[in-house]
C-alpha cells in the first residue's frame, strides 16, 4: 500500500517536528506547514489524505480552516484531526461541530491517541480489503469461548479442503497472542518484530517465502505478541501494510482478534469478506454478544458476512441453539458439540482435533463449517 501523505499544520515548530518524527517512524509521508493560510494552501494543492491542525492559529481559527476545507470539493472529505493546546471542552466541540472528524488536548497521551486515529481513520479501504486472497476474521464478546482454536481448526479445515490454496493466519490478539501455543510455534517471528520491519521489506514476496509453514496445520503463520510487554511497541500503523501484503500473497487470510475489539481491528472486519463470531451458551456472553452483533451492524458490517459458530466449550449446560437465535435475532451458521477434553488434549499436543479425533462427530463439522465458511466468503466477494 503506498505511504498515506499526512500534513501537520502547527506554528509550534518543536512540536510540529516532534509529530513529524513520530509520524515518519510510522513509515507516513509527512509534510508540514507554520500557519493556518500555509496549511490551506498545502491542502488543495498538495492533496494530503489526511490534515493534523492546531486551531489555536494567529491567521486562521480552527473552525474556519476546517468549514474551508469541507466546502471545497478537492479536501471535502479529507480527515482533520485537531491537535490542540487548548483543552476547553467547549472548544472541542466547536471544532468537531465545524468539520473535525477528531479533537486531541496535547498532552503526554496525545501522540499514543493520534496514532490510534491515524490507524481508524487511514484504515484499509473497502477497495483494499477486495482484492487478493480472501480475509475471514475470527472475534467474539467474551473470552473463553474458544476463537483461536476455532480459528485454527477451521483455517487447516479450509486447507486441507483445497490443498491447492496458499493460507496464512494472522494472529491479532492483544495484548498476548493465542495460535502460537496451539500449533506449537515458538520462532521469533512475530506481528511485532515484523511491524518493526521497513515497509519496503515486508513484501508479498517477504509473505510468500518468509513465513513459517506450521506442517500438519497446513497453513502459514504470523504469530502474535508474545508477551504483553512487547505488544505496548507493536507498530499499529503498519498493520494495514501488512494485512495488504499478506492478501497479496496468500489465498485466504484468516485472522484472530479474539475479544479484541478495538479501532485497530474494528476496520478489519468492517471490511473482511467474512466475520466469524464465536458465541458460547451461557445467557451472559449470549447478552454480550447481542450488544456486539448490534454494534458491528451499527458501524456498517453487512449482516449476510457475519457467520455465527455456536460453540459449547465449557459444558453442555446453557442455552439452545433455538434461544440463542431468538435472543441474536440472527440464525446461527454452526453449532460445535461439546467437544469435552478432546479439544484441551489436541491443543496441548499441538494437532488439529480433525486429525487428532478422526471419527469424532466434530471433525465432520469442522470440515463441513470450513466448506460453508469458504463458499460464503467467495459468494460475497462476487467470485
Amino acid at each position: 500500500m503506498p505511504q498515506k501523505k499526512i500534513l501537520i499544520v502547527d506554528t509550534d515548530v518543536a512540536s510540529r517536528n516532534f509529530i513529524a518524527r513520530k509520524l515518519y517512524d510510522a513509515n507516513y509521508d509527512v509534510l508540514q506547514a507554520g500557519s493556518g493560510k500555509e496549511g490551506l494552501i498545502g491542502s488543495w494543492r498538495d492533496r494530503p489524505d489526511l490534515v493534523i491542525f492546531d486551531p489555536v492559529m494567529a491567521d486562521l481559527k480552527g473552525e474556519d480552516f476546517a468549514a474551508k476545507l469541507r466546502n471545497d470539493p478537492r479536501t471535502t472529505h479529507i480527515p482533520l484531526i485537531a491537535l490542540s493546546s487548548d483543552p476547553s471542552l467547549a472548544r472541542a466541540h466547536s471544532c468537531l461541530d465545524a468539520g473535525f472528524n477528531e479533537y486531541i488536548t496535547k498532552s503526554g497521551q496525545a501522540v499514543s491517541m493520534l496514532m490510534d486515529m491515524l490507524v481508524r481513520l487511514l484504515g484499509l479501504t473497502e477497495e483494499a480489503m477486495k482484492q487478493g486472497g480472501l480475509s475471514i476474521i475470527f472475534t467474539s464478546a467474551k473470552g473463553g469461548t474458544g476463537t483461536s482454536s476455532m480459528c485454527a481448526n477451521i483455517a487447516m479445515n479450509i486447507a486441507q479442503n483445497q490443498p491447492e490454496a496458499r493460507l496464512v493466519v494472522l494472529d491479532l490478539v492483544l495484548p498476548i497472542g493465542s495460535i502460537a501455543p496451539i500449533v506449537g510455534y515458538d520462532g521469533a517471528l512475530n506481528i511485532v518484530s515484523v511491524a518493526d520491519m521497513p515497509a519496503d521489506a515486508t513484501t508479498p514476496q517477504f509473505f510468500h517465502s518468509s513465513l513459517p509453514n506450521m506442517g500438519i496445520w497446513r497453513f502459514n503463520l504470523l504469530a502474535g505478541s508474545p508477551d504483553p510487554e512487547l505488544s505496548n511497541h507493536l507498530n499499529v500503523g503498519r498493520i494495514w501494510d501488512i494485512v495488504t501484503a499478506l492478501k497479496a500473497s496468500h489465498d485466504y487470510v484468516l485472522i484472530d482478534i479474539g475479544r479484541s475489539l478495538s479501532k485497530i481491528t474494528l476496520p478489519l472486519i468492517q471490511h473482511a469478506d467474512l466475520a466469524a463470531l464465536l458465541i458460547s451458551t451461557d445467557i451472559s456472553t449470549i447478552s454480550l454478544t447481542k450488544t456486539l452483533l448490534d454494534y458491528l451492524i451499527s458501524k456498517g458490517v453487512n449482516p449476510n458476512s457475519i457467520f455465527t459458530i455456536l460453540n459449547r466449550a465449557v459444558g453442555l449446560e446453557g442455552l439452545s441453539k433455538a434461544d440463542a437465535e431468538k435472543i441474536l435475532g440472527i440464525r446461527i451458521n454452526a453449532a460445535m458439540p461439546y467437544l469435552g477434553t478432546n479439544f484441551a488434549f489436541a491443543n496441548s499436543h499441538h494437532q488439529p482435533f480433525t486429525l487428532k479425533f478422526p471419527n469424532d462427530t466434530a471433525s465432520l463439522i469442522f470440515t463441513e463449517t470450513a466448506r460453508e465458511m469458504s463458499a460464503q466468503a467467495r459468494r460475497l466477494r462476487g467470485e
